[in-house]
């Protein structure tokens, strides 16, 4: 019976303190603040194309598990990128986030490539250029066909060859205003590794205690050769698995980050479990939840109150570029979420900046068929592999320009009833209090 009170009053006591609103309470949003980063990401391998020798070309060429489609040469960003960079300008951006390529500088042990060399610097070069700030990742999933070789991660000396590496480019790209990301979503990375290489249970801890380490030791050398900047390795949201996908990296490095670095694309409530087509590829099939992005933000900021936050992904995939079958647009994905945003931003949190996922199509880690991008490419049928834009491109300028989206803007979808992302404040009666009307979308 004790314990039932106890638990009765902590029950009690969170609802109260984890309430963001009343019944009676206005809901309350802030606008972005001057000196907020606006961006869009991408990666090398999936937009790059003409790529070299490494585990993802091998993967693609021997049709791994999940591979649809082959690489062929993407949206063909390496030769196009003087013209997407502009793109990016005109939509106002401040951060263009990309990675540098480990298999194009090293593609083979010892041998750094001059052409690739000169790519990346010219890339860096046109960023800034074009009043933009580069946000480079160090591994995005991808490593040398020699580093395969040699067994991956599996091996010691991986990690000694990708710090060696990571210097060279650190060392190059220093004092540009930089910031860096070392591992792309470490959870999605063993993920995607335990599935297409395959590993067995023994290779992936090994591969996360590699990971986890090497992270370890890229923040201190980051910051010995370039002091000013900002180092994160941004986290993949993961719903119902949240804990396991933290576990993967997160956890052990929280004292090495600079700011906390946030993927979210789908959550999950009792009213909406869609997220489980994340496991088939389906992703344009999940219906999404933005108000588990508030949520997600708050959480993460409660557990790292000194840090701020970057949401370093976020985007809508579509089948094929196909509308929606619920009318759902890629504006009122856009509107939606960084509505939350900005209500998370009204009760403390201290955001930094927002990057979009992506500026074009590209290649989805085996499929075209999942477009994500402002702009989109037919990489399948239309070899002049034009970028058109999408409803978006106006919406996401006309909201950088106005530092948010329009006070009293009302969300199209209506928040779903306990949230994975936060049950304690969602399944007893105390989700945020919404605008007094909903939109059907369209």
């Amino acid at each position: 019976m004790r314990l039932l009170s106890a638990l009765t009053l902590s029950v009690a006591l969170a609802m109260v303190t984890a309430s963001p609103a009343t019944a009676q309470d206005e809901p309350t949003t802030a606008k972005f603040p001057p000196g907020f980063l606006w961006g869009v990401s991408t990666s090398g391998f999936q937009s790059e194309g003409s790529f070299p020798d490494s585990n993802w070309t091998r993967y693609a060429e021997q049709g791994a598990y999940g591979v649809e489609h082959p690489y062929g040469d993407s949206v063909d960003f390496r030769h196009r990128y003087p013209s997407d960079l502009k793109l990016a300008k005109g939509l106002g951006m401040d951060v263009f986030r990309t990675s540098i390529e480990w298999s194009r500088i090293e593609p083979r042990r010892g041998h750094r490539d001059p052409d690739a060399i000169t790519y990346y610097d010219d890339l860096i070069r046109q960023i800034k250029a074009n009043g933009m700030r580069p946000m480079l990742t160090l591994d995005h999933w991808v490593y040398p066909g020699w580093v395969a070789d040699q067994g991956a991660w599996d091996n010691p000396r991986t990690r000694d060859d990708w710090l060696r590496n990571a210097e060279f480019v650190v060392n190059r790209y220093k004092n540009q205003g930089v910031i860096w990301i070392t591992f792309n979503e470490a959870s999605a990375y063993i993920y995607k590794e335990l599935t297409t290489r395959p590993m067995n249970i023994g290779q992936m801890l090994m591969m996360r205690d590699a990971l986890i380490k090497t992270h370890r030791a890229a923040y201190d050398m980051i910051h010995r050769i370039d002091p000013a900047a900002m180092v994160s390795s941004n986290v993949a949201y993961g719903t119902l698995i949240n804990g396991i996908f933290d576990a993967a990296l997160f956890n052990d490095v929280t004292d090495k980050l600079d700011f906390i670095g946030i993927d979210y694309y789908y959550g999950a409530n009792l009213e909406n479990f869609s997220a489980v087509y994340a496991l088939t590829g389906e992703f344009w099939k999940i219906d999404p939840e933005p108000e588990g992005l508030y949520y997600v933000l708050k959480n993460y900021q409660r557990r790292l109150p000194h840090l701020p936050v970057y949401i370093v992904e976020h985007g809508m995939p579509t089948d094929n570029g196909k509308p929606r079958p619920d009318g759902y647009t890629r504006t009122d994905h856009l509107r939606d979420h960084l509505y939350w945003v900005q209500r998370a931003m009204a009760e403390g949190v201290k955001m930094m900046g927002y990057n979009y996922w992506s500026l074009t199509d590209n290649y989805e880690w085996g499929s075209y068929r999942s477009r994500f991008g402002l702009y989109t490419v037919d990489v399948l049928t239309d070899p002049s592999l034009k970028r058109r834009p999408t409803d978006a491109v106006p919406t996401y300028r006309s909201i950088i320009a106005n530092r948010g989206v329009p006070s009293g803007y009302v969300p199209v979808r209506e928040p779903g009833w306990c949230s994975i992302e936060d049950p304690i404040a969602t399944c007893f009666g105390t989700t945020p209090t919404p605008p007094a009307e909903y939109r059907v979308p369209g």
